[in-house]
């Protein structure tokens, strides 16, 4: 008897400027069919939870990603987490997440482990009151004016920053979400 646990899939870069639209009620269709159970979707940007007793993270996220290529014809970048790590990420937040805005406070996701070096060239101190940590596979970021006006999340966002690797953010609102969701 496998042991059934329920993971968040996030995907990157759908349902934003009219691109790679991806309509919820098919991406649940689209996990149902994978074998997926309990399958629930969380805003239009692309956040979904299901239960699986097999597969780890990485191999279910490149069987998401099949799928909604040959569903859809364009390929998105997934990262799946599952609870444990969802609420540790949560947990282990470096700033005061409760005395803070949601948009004022981010997540980005990263599909591997990041060395500090990656971000070396970011000049930290220009950038305050703005503010970035690293987590497990995690980069919190403090953005008083939000990710939109962010001058630190445009450096963190360069191609040299995230070669290599799948990175996603989300707000505080969604990495709390997410924690509640994929509770057992």
């Amino acid at each position: 008897m496998h042991m059934t646990t329920t993971y968040a899939a996030l995907l990157r870069g759908i349902n934003v400027g009219g691109a790679k639209k991806v309509p919820m009620a098919v991406l649940r269709t689209l996990l149902e069919g994978l074998g997926h159970g309990d399958v629930r979707t969380y805003l239009q940007s692309g956040q979904a939870v299901f239960s699986c007793d097999h597969g780890d993270e990485d191999g279910l996220a490149g069987e998401i990603t099949r799928a909604i290529e040959k569903q859809f014809g364009f390929s998105v970048d997934v990262i799946v987490r599952d609870h444990a790590y969802l609420k540790a990420i949560a947990e282990a937040c470096p700033f005061p997440a409760a005395d803070l805005e949601a948009k004022q406070l981010h997540v980005t996701y990263f599909s591997v482990p990041v060395d500090p070096d990656r971000f070396a060239g970011i000049d930290q101190a220009a950038h305050l009151p703005e503010e970035f940590r690293l987590g497990d596979r995690a980069l919190y970021l403090y953005a008083p004016d939000g990710l939109g006006r962010s001058k630190l999340a445009e450096q963190l966002s360069k191609p040299r920053v995230n070669k290599g690797l799948i990175a996603t953010t989300r707000n505080w609102n969604t990495v709390v979400k997410l924690v509640e969701m994929t509770q057992g």
